[in-house]
């Protein structure tokens, strides 16, 4: 199973929120390339990075900062938020983003999503949020009438490899993750990244004995409850 540490982007700041929400919001670092750096010294391999200002309203204000994580890791980043045209899509991985997330063209755009993952397959992964069932868009401000399960049913048949699986309500709580959401989508047959809730070994322990592809930690690394080095 890969361990994916995450970095969320806002106003060029590495921070956490919990369950979502923008006003509840803790800023971990003012240099998150040097929280990539350390996250590769202790052994990651891949970096999870959302541009939370791109998910909320679609534009790349974070890029600078980016591109400085870039240049100063030599370790895979997969990235989400604000990817919603093939401009975009393709300028970050020019940069050498190695693999984007789409969340919300996903959903609004699906003709996009069929001619990305056509060209650059495995590359593009899905970001499938969920808040009472329903899939969440915009930033997770949004609330659509798609079921979630069916949404990710939708996405194999599309094409596309590695679905991340958020359940809103978990993310950021420290109470542990949605397990058999999990499982149900890992039997599509997808390459399933738990995200939202993951916050101590024996989660991760429970996320590998059902064989899912890979865990994102966040807030449980940057508080210690998980040391990233054990982990790996």
């Amino acid at each position: 199973m890969i361990i994916f540490p995450a970095i969320d982007l806002k106003d060029g700041r590495a921070v956490r929120l919990s369950k979502g929400d923008f006003d509840k919001m803790d800023i971990f670092s003012d240099k998150p390339w040097e929280v990539a750096k350390e996250f590769q010294e202790k052994g990651a391999e891949w970096i999870h990075l959302v541009d939370l200002d791109g998910a909320k309203d679609g534009e790349n204000k974070n890029l600078d900062t980016i591109k400085k994580i870039r240049e100063t890791v030599d370790i895979n980043l997969q990235l989400g938020g604000g990817i919603r045209t093939l401009e975009t899509a393709e300028m970050l991985l020019n940069l050498g983003i190695n693999r984007i997330i789409l969340g919300t063209a996903a959903i609004e755009n699906q003709e996009l999503l069929k001619n990305l993952v056509e060209k650059y397959g495995e590359k593009i992964a899905v970001s499938v949020d969920e808040k009472n069932g329903k899939a969440a868009i915009k930033g997770w401000l949004e609330e659509s009438d798609i079921d979630a399960f069916e949404l990710c049913r939708s996405l194999k048949e599309i094409g596309v490899k590695t679905i991340i699986y958020t359940d809103i309500s978990k993310d950021g709580m420290m109470a542990g993750p949605n397990f058999s959401a999990y499982e149900k989508i890992n039997r599509l047959g997808v390459d399933v990244i738990a995200s939202g809730g993951v916050s101590s070994l024996k989660d991760i322990e429970t996320l590998k004995k059902a064989d899912i592809y890979g865990a994102i930690i966040g807030k449980a690394v940057y508080l210690g409850n998980i040391k990233l080095e054990e982990v790996l």
